[in-house]
């Protein structure tokens, strides 16, 4: 285990299980701890804002959340930070689905003492960060840094589940690179694979890191967000197409990079695959091609090469 100490948020409204906690981790010698503590689940998320944790301890019954419900919402909000849960519930058909959401592990109050917390906690911090590990060797596009096709499925299809269960809407956006065979044939691959990465850097600009961003393939990118309402669409759009139009000012090239970009919306009250939802936003992509009818700019290009949209609904 490493040297510094462990910051741990624990959310707990009872305050002698709080108090009987404190005094377990202050006690501990094989690890430090540095304990956060607060007694509400919305507390817990705005701590998740605006500090970097090492682990979440978490009561599943609060004042503002209950059951299963409670580790759902701090998960969304925390993929990347291992959480334990915290009950007095002895329930082990509970405890297995929590592991299977994602949860490191489930321990039951009445049976806690000091050694069996601290080595639960130090195992979770360790087992997690082998898991990230793990996950960015077969989830992640080496050439962009951003989750390949099958990190992408996986990790969509675990957010669409938890979206629906908690009447969430979400927005996937496809968007394809325009001109990458024009740019591959005339001035190389190296150059296709500078535009890539381009790309790659913009979207992370552009989207939040709870967001997930991949490369599905080619000239593929997709990413999958919450969205709240047809203005925070355009309000991700707008934001994409000022960082192009700002990365094509000043960038060092013989063309222009431009995007063609679709749309598709998961609705919690009719949910559906993330296989479907990637069909309809590929699909959208290209209706709005067709509608466009435009060339690539500032290049001739051939029949099958990518047209395209213009900065009235998508990028260019």
């Amino acid at each position: 285990m490493e040297n510094h100490p462990f910051k741990v948020l624990l959310v707990e409204d009872n305050p002698g299980d709080a108090r009987l906690i404190c005094e377990m981790l202050k006690e501990a010698s094989a690890a430090k701890f540095k304990l956060l503590y607060v007694d509400r689940l919305d507390q817990g998320l705005k701590c998740l804002t605006k500090q970097t944790l090492d682990l979440i301890l978490l009561d599943l019954s609060l004042p503002d959340s209950q059951g299963l419900d409670t580790f759902i919402k701090t998960y969304t909000q925390a993929t990347k930070v291992p959480i334990v849960v915290l009950t007095g519930l002895d329930d082990e058909a509970l405890a297995i689905r929590i592991i299977h959401l994602g949860a490191q592990d489930y321990l039951i109050k009445g049976e806690l003492n000091k050694n069996v917390l601290v080595r639960a906690l130090c195992y979770a911090i360790e087992r997690h960060g082998m898991q990230e590990k793990i996950r960015s060797l077969s989830f992640v596009d080496e050439l962009t840094g951003l989750y390949n096709r099958r990190g992408f499925l996986t990790l969509a299809s675990q957010q669409l589940i938890l979206a629906s269960r908690l009447k969430k809407r979400m927005l996937l956006i496809f968007a394809d690179l325009d001109g990458m065979k024009w740019i591959n044939d005339t001035l190389g691959h190296q150059e296709g694979d500078k535009a890539l990465i381009e790309i790659a850097k913009l979207l992370k600009e552009t989207f939040r890191e709870s967001d997930i961003i991949a490369r599905l393939g080619g000239d593929e990118f997709v990413a999958l967000t919450l969205g709240k309402s047809v203005s925070t669409d355009d309000a991700i759009t707008r934001r994409l197409q000022e960082k192009l139009n700002s990365q094509n000012a000043h960038g060092n090239r013989h063309y222009r990079l431009s995007l063609s970009l679709g749309m598709a919306h998961h609705d919690p009250q009719h949910p559906c695959s993330i296989d479907e939802l990637l069909a309809k936003a590929d699909l959208s992509m290209y209706q709005r091609k067709r509608g466009m009818g435009r060339e690539w700019e500032g290049r001739r290009t051939s029949q099958d090469e990518h047209t395209r949209l213009s900065a009235e609904g998508f990028v260019g």
